[in-house]
């Protein structure tokens, strides 16, 4: 299930991030084909299509189809289901999410879906993403470890009359051996490395899409088998929550939540011939810029925007336990050129840190700015108070659909003790 950024603040600022605002359609259609159900969130959901998963760049055909006609609706907890349509992470109980739209896509198209394949996911969830793939592919088994989020989805499933997705509770680090070998493996949680039954029971020739790594740096890699052995392509920086079990009886890097940190917070960390700013993840239209105009090293981040509404953002996750730590003292340096607001007031550059607890709702939320015009290298620092409740935290920075040029680097994170 992938982190997202919730898509709201609290205190007066709730509208902050409508760049993705969907309102909720009234139209009455056929929900997906498998259950005909009236469906009133048709509008939202082709607004999410066209902005969050074709105006992110995924190309596939029956993919989009799949994710227009997936009731996206049907998957979230009924309080939050005003919220479905947003291009966000949801939380679905037992510490888990369901997955922003645009990863669902991006890891769906990325495992290439054959009509005649079978197909292993690692992580139920909700139920969405094996929903997602179950019109693209000959049959889906999918693997929950949580018992009452395994239950539920198979219920959904069953309703929604998704009659190829078989799933089961159960560790997802061991597979499902009695159905081996798959064509296709998806793992929608991340393990430090790739559980070896999952290698074994994907067959030669087939393909894995994973998210792999420390807790708070993963990478998301299409493994490819040959000869018996899984060959990697690093796709993008990504967080999904861990695989538990045992997996991460496994896990040997772990977080200190005693000791907050970012990485690769001057940007001066690089990988020759990557796309992708090292340690941030969920990127769109940032680029790591190398001029000597820096303030900090070579390198700065840049964020640029032409269309009013379009997204434009990073973020970065860490552990931090509020019982301990206090507060933080946040400071960074900011460039702006000619920068505006979106479609609406709300849509402007900021910088926010969103704070969540151990079932990993959110529990606070402060931000720096909005900021707007233009101006020279400047400094910007806060003190933030850290809820006790806090377990991690995420800090996202972007234009957030503003329009202009927004330069960030020499980022820096100082923790207070209670």
């Amino acid at each position: 299930m992938f982190y997202q950024f919730q898509n709201r603040f609290h205190h007066g600022t709730s509208r902050r991030f409508t760049f993705l605002g969907v309102l909720i359609g009234l139209l009455l259609a056929p929900c997906f084909g498998h259950a005909q159900v009236s469906d009133r969130y048709e509008a939202a959901r082709k607004q999410m299509v066209h902005t969050a998963v074709i105006g992110s760049g995924v190309k596939h055909e029956r993919v989009i189809e799949s994710m227009l006609k997936t009731p996206r609706h049907e998957f979230v907890p009924s309080n939050i289901r005003s919220q479905a349509y947003l291009d966000m992470a949801l939380p679905i109980g037992g510490q888990q999410t369901i997955s922003a739209p645009f990863i669902v896509a991006y890891m769906t198209e990325a495992l290439d879906p054959q009509p005649t394949d079978k197909v292993l996911e690692i992580g139920t969830g909700s139920g969405y993403q094996a929903a997602v793939l179950s019109p693209l592919v000959r049959s889906v088994y999918s693997i929950e470890i949580v018992e009452e989020l395994g239950f539920k989805a198979k219920a959904t499933l069953q309703k929604l009359k998704y009659a190829n997705v078989k799933t089961k509770v159960g560790d997802g680090f061991k597979g499902w051996p009695e159905y081996a070998p798959f064509d296709k493996i998806i793992v929608t949680c991340s393990p430090e490395r790739v559980p070896i039954p999952l290698v074994q029971q994907l067959r030669e020739g087939g393909r894995m899409v994973i998210p792999v790594g420390e807790r708070y740096q993963q990478t998301m890699y299409i493994m490819r088998k040959e000869n018996g052995q899984l060959k990697a392509e690093a796709l993008r920086p990504t967080l999904f929550v861990p695989m538990t079990g045992n997996a991460e009886d496994y896990r040997k890097v772990k977080p200190d939540p005693l000791h907050p940190r970012l990485y690769n917070a001057d940007f001066e960390i690089v990988k020759k011939d990557y796309d992708f700013i090292l340690g941030w993840y969920y990127q769109r239209q940032v680029k790591l810029v190398n001029d000597r105009q820096a303030v900090q090293g070579s390198h700065y981040a840049k964020f640029s925007n032409e269309t009013p509404g379009l997204s434009s953002h990073m973020l970065q996750g860490f552990a931090i336990d509020g019982r301990k730590i206090g507060s933080l003292g946040f400071s960074v340096q900011i460039r702006l050129e000619d920068v505006r607001q979106g479609r609406s007031r709300d849509e402007l550059p900021l910088i926010a840190i969103s704070f969540y607890d151990e079932s990993r709702r959110e529990v606070g939320v402060v931000s720096l700015g909005p900021f707007i015009g233009s101006h020279n290298w400047s400094p910007v620092q806060k003190v933030l108070r850290v809820p006790i409740q806090a377990r991690e935290a995420i800090l996202r920075v972007g234009l957030f659909g503003g329009v202009g040029e927004f330069s960030i680097d020499d980022l820096k994170l100082r923790y207070n003790k209670r």
